[in-house]
């Protein structure tokens, strides 16, 4: 592509662009500086002059038709027309509300899931037998679990009397033999 063919097509491009300008400046709706700007370009490219002046014409002749404004009644016929039409019926018509529709596909989506999660008796647990017992041991021994701590740091085992074959000592009493 040659420079002269660049030109044209900026220009070309350009051109397009002022065009909305061009009916701004028309109409006189352009602000001062869009105004000089159309000016100046109107002043340099005869393609725009002759397309402003195409629509100065048009315009001339727009204004030169007698003005039709419709009947009183045209109104209210039009309104009845459209109220006259039956109305139409989508897919999902027949449900109250898209709400209600959201809320019955998630009730049905649970359903679905909770119904597909395997049940696991004890019988069928997937635990071996000694894995069960430990859990059920914890849970025997869950009362002094949870006095641990106050037995931990209960002063009054410090005070009793050693076993008559033990020695005392700060960590407890061991077994002499």
């Amino acid at each position: 592509m040659s420079n002269t063919e660049r030109n044209a097509e900026g220009i070309a491009k350009y051109c397009a662009g002022m065009e909305d300008k061009l009916v701004e400046y028309l109409d006189g709706r352009a602000k001062p500086a869009g105004r000089r700007a159309v000016e100046e370009h109107l002043a340099a490219c005869s393609g725009c002059r002759n397309r402003a002046e195409e629509f100065r014409n048009l315009w001339a002749a727009l204004e030169d038709l007698p003005v039709v404004s419709p009947s009183p009644a045209f109104d209210a016929s039009l309104r009845a027309r459209i109220a006259a039409e039956p109305a139409r019926r989508g897919f999902w018509s027949w449900l109250p509300s898209p709400r209600l529709a959201f809320a019955v596909t998630a009730l049905v989506a649970m359903s679905v899931w909770v119904a597909s999660i395997p049940r696991v008796t004890i019988n069928e647990s997937p635990m071996t037998g000694v894995q069960v017992e430990a859990d059920f041991s914890m849970i025997r021994d869950l009362p002094v679990l949870e006095n641990y701590d106050v037995l931990s740091k209960f002063d009054a085992l410090s005070e009793l009397p050693a076993p008559p074959n033990g020695v005392a000592t700060e960590e407890g009493t061991k077994e002499i033999r």
